[in-house]
């Protein structure tokens, strides 16, 4: 989903999109972790590392995703595949450590309760930061509509039949953010095992570097997700049947009608289906999640390109869209409670999309990773 491309149909429309305004430590700190990334390392070693080191223990909620050799990227029987997931390419990855659930409400309020942490959707909307990512002379929305919020879905009230214009099922709305994920007068009280949402970027870094993790690759998410179904379409093989027994997405007609068949219309409580072989949980539907990489059109295709294996990718070096050059986007994983087969399939674990930095929508949340390293720096702080 192309959400700089969504701001100005929205924009346009009368609502607004996100755009807060920023601490300057706290941008300046976003923007060091961003531009920092590592070069592409073509060497694999001798080992992988596959088992968890001795004198490591697992933390408490993670679970340990064995280092492997495999390819990143749609399989050949995908026949949903869309073009940005192709062609595969060969990878290695070391072993790593990654919560075993999404992060949930509970979770997330303790880290605002101890830091006092304000979301970007909580923030006041900067105009003047805003319209350098708008067409020249788009008049500025009155200030009825300034006013912190965040998208939230809607449903039509007939079929769609433009699945690639999604400004037909999101809403800007005043009000909504993680507390207040449907709108200012919905709330998370009963809900702490829920998956935390309207989480932008920016939220989810903060978050990792409170607890001492980070966010995973896109190649490390994809080796999760795929277990030992390495060649596979799903996290439990390529049989689509029986979808509403093992993920929460959208049955139905999308955006129309949900039937609730898998027991939800919007977010499930996290383990509400079975894990994976790696004992994680939804890595497919629910909400989607962050990851670090860039996103970039030409990345699959200039990489795939090259002979050997790519050993612990970090992805594209810069954000590029060729649908919309000023974007600065990151790869999301693993489709939401809105996936269906007629739109996007996204509970695939080839699928990705890309998102605006200071994207925040009610079905978007995330997980950490974490290494040995990382694990024992934090532990000699």
């Amino acid at each position: 989903m192309q959400f700089y491309k969504c701001l100005v149909v929205i924009v346009l429309a009368g609502l607004v999109f996100q755009c807060k305004e920023v601490k300057k430590s706290e941008a300046a700190k976003l923007e060091s972790v961003e531009t920092e990334k590592k070069e592409i390392i073509s060497k694999v070693p001798e080992e992988l590392v596959k088992e968890v080191p001795e004198n490591v223990e697992t933390p408490k909620g993670m679970t340990w995703v064995a280092g492997a050799s495999f390819l990143q990227g749609a399989v050949a029987q995908d026949k949903m595949a869309m073009g940005h997931e192709s062609p595969n390419f060969k990878v290695a990855v070391d072993g790593f450590f990654m919560d075993v659930t999404e992060v949930t409400n509970a979770q997330f309020s303790k880290f605002v309760k101890e830091t006092g942490y304000i979301t970007v959707a909580e923030r006041a909307l900067d105009w003047e930061e805003m319209k350098k990512q708008l067409p020249a002379g788009t008049p500025k929305p009155h200030d009825s509509i300034m006013q912190p919020g965040s998208l939230t879905f809607k449903k039509a009230k007939s079929s769609v039949p433009n699945l690639y214009d999604f400004s037909q099922w999101w809403n800007w709305t005043i009000g909504a953010n993680w507390k207040h994920p449907n709108g200012p007068d919905s709330s998370i009280k009963g809900l702490d095992n829920n998956p935390v949402v309207h989480i932008a970027y920016e939220d989810a870094m903060a978050y990792c570097e409170w607890i001492g993790h980070r966010l995973p690759t896109e190649a490390e998410w994809e080796l999760a997700a795929r277990a030992d179904n390495t060649d596979k379409i799903f996290t439990w093989g390529d049989d689509a049947s029986g979808l509403s027994t093992k993920v929460n997405s959208w049955e139905g007609e999308f955006p129309v009608s949900n039937t609730k068949a898998d027991g939800f219309e919007a977010r499930s409580p996290v383990k509400s289906y079975p894990p994976n072989d790696n004992g994680l949980y939804d890595m497919a539907g629910n909400v989607w999640e962050w990851t670090s990489d860039w996103y970039n059109t030409n990345y699959y295709n200039e990489v795939a390109n090259q002979e050997n294996e790519l050993y612990n990718p970090q992805g594209a070096a810069s954000a590029f869209n060729e649908r919309d050059p000023y974007a600065k986007e990151k790869v999301m994983k693993g489709g939401s409670f809105l996936c269906n087969a007629s739109y996007c399939a996204s509970y695939r674990i080839s699928a990705r999309m890309a998102t605006s930095l200071d994207s925040s929508l009610e079905h978007l949340g995330f997980r950490t990773v974490a290494t040995p390293a990382m694990l024992a720096n934090k532990k000699n702080k």
